[in-house]
């Protein structure tokens, strides 16, 4: 059975005198405080359909800490199964029980269990705390959007087909594997072949002969993984041939989208909607992101608030592009839900700025309301003075530090977990490593 925590900490849990083990100590100070987020973590492991009997297995303590800790040093699974023999910080920090030397497999399984909504909860505690030791009181806000990126490659039509041929071989060995004698080819080498070609041609008509080759090979064996699936009732193992079917289903509507798209676009020269498209067959949550002139990108676009400590106050994962302005207003209620009052003052980015977002925030009861550009709007619209508009504008600058420091430390560049639920995971136990290490060097000793 998986206890919460561990019941008693060991007598060799012993901290480094370095910056990064007195760090680590004061993070560890406030979890001890906060015991009742074990039990968010603890739901989470039994939700995951780990059952109350059998071998013990990691305490959800352990697990809550050691997801914070692979956060907050960027670690990969690996390299934290190794730092948690190997330090005996890392060790004190994750309250491990005595000899145990957790596996990457085990990490890996129990830390990507926590949802997203756990790492949220554990968020709004600390922020609670940080307001009762008077290190932010959330008075003074700055809003601003970023874009976290998908694991995923740069795509093009030619390379999602190629995706749709090598995963679809890939389902039909397996086939093969269950049922055997299975009547197919490989086209899997053809259609790199023709990848290939699309992308050093030189002009329209061979490209889109390329692509009407591609397209036919990934239609053949998108055919024959079909047959396949028809077969599988001859299958020995009927569980895994119930899995076989659930993946191949779940690719096929997306292989299906693939082809249609690339008809769309290259055959008939339409332009399709961002909305509509598809960019990864591995990721297709993944949206389409443009802000201003910048390069395209593929992931999420978040919008964060964040305070005069750097606290980061609220996050929201948007779906889709949605236009800063749009978002201005449900970023400021979310915040006054919260608090349960509007901020005095707030300074949000340019894109933000609009005539309606300026009468509705005062009406709200924020009394200055500093947007980076004017937009057309006055200054002594916005707020008192020149001088406060001059100083909110600073501030608002503060957050792009927050946000490259969440970028470069705290792994928010870009997701390494797959799925859209693990997505949502990792940007929010990002921001509970990054705010709970900077509480803990805030926080008055």
């Amino acid at each position: 059975m998986r206890q919460e925590r561990t019941v008693q900490a060991s007598i060799f849990d012993l901290f480094a005198e370095h910056e990064i083990g007195r760090e680590l100590k004061a993070m560890s100070q406030w979890l001890d405080q906060h015991r009742d987020l074990i039990g968010l973590a603890a739901d989470d492991l039994r939700r995951h359909g780990v059952k109350e009997t059998g071998r013990e297995g990691l305490p959800a303590e352990s697990v809550l800490r050691c997801g914070l800790l692979k956060q907050h040093r960027q670690l990969s699974y690996e390299e934290l199964a190794f730092h948690l023999e190997d330090s005996a910080s890392f060790r004190a920090f994750a309250r491990l029980p005595l000899s145990w030397t957790p596996k990457k497999s085990v990490l890996h399984r129990t830390i990507s269990a926590i949802r997203a909504e756990t790492w949220e909860a554990i968020n709004r505690l600390l922020l609670a705390s940080a307001r009762q030791e008077k290190v932010e009181a959330g008075k003074v806000v700055r809003l601003d959007s970023t874009v976290t990126a998908a694991l995923m490659h740069e795509p093009s039509d030619s390379s999602l087909l190629w995706d749709a041929v090598r995963v679809t071989v890939r389902l039909l060995k397996a086939a093969d594997a269950l049922v055997g004698g299975l009547e197919w080819r490989n086209h899997r080498r053809a259609a790199t072949k023709r990848a290939r070609a699309i992308e050093y041609a030189r002009n329209r008509p061979t490209r889109v002969q390329h692509y009407l080759q591609l397209i036919k090979l990934t239609r053949a064996t998108l055919a024959y993984a079909d047959q396949a699936a028809a077969q599988l009732w001859r299958a020995a193992d009927p569980m895994a041939a119930a899995l076989w079917q659930a993946e191949f289903r779940h690719y096929r509507a997306l292989v299906e989208r693939i082809i249609a798209q690339t008809e769309r676009r290259v055959l008939h020269g339409e332009a399709v909607a961002a909305s509509e498209k598809i960019v990864s067959l591995f990721e297709p949550h993944a949206d389409i992101i443009v802000k201003g002139g910048r390069d395209v990108q593929y992931g999420h676009k978040l919008n964060l608030t964040a305070g005069r400590s750097g606290l980061i106050l609220d996050l929201a994962i948007e779906d889709g592009n949605p236009a800063d302005s749009e978002r201005f207003l449900p970023m400021l209620k979310r915040h006054i839900a919260f608090y349960g009052e509007a901020p005095r003052q707030t300074a949000a980015d340019g894109g933000f700025a609009s005539r309606d977002n300026l009468a509705q925030a005062k009406a709200l009861g924020v009394h200055d309301v500093a947007f980076h550009k004017k937009a057309g709007l006055r200054v002594m619209d916005m707020v008192k003075s020149n001088w406060v508009y001059r100083k909110l504008r600073n501030f608002r600058a503060g957050i792009e530090s927050d946000i490259s420091c969440l970028k470069r430390a705290y792994g928010l560049a870009r997701c390494l977990w797959r799925g859209l639920d693990h997505f949502r995971a990792y940007v929010w136990s990002s921001v509970v490593a990054y705010n709970l290490a900077l509480f803990a060097r805030l926080k008055p000793t």
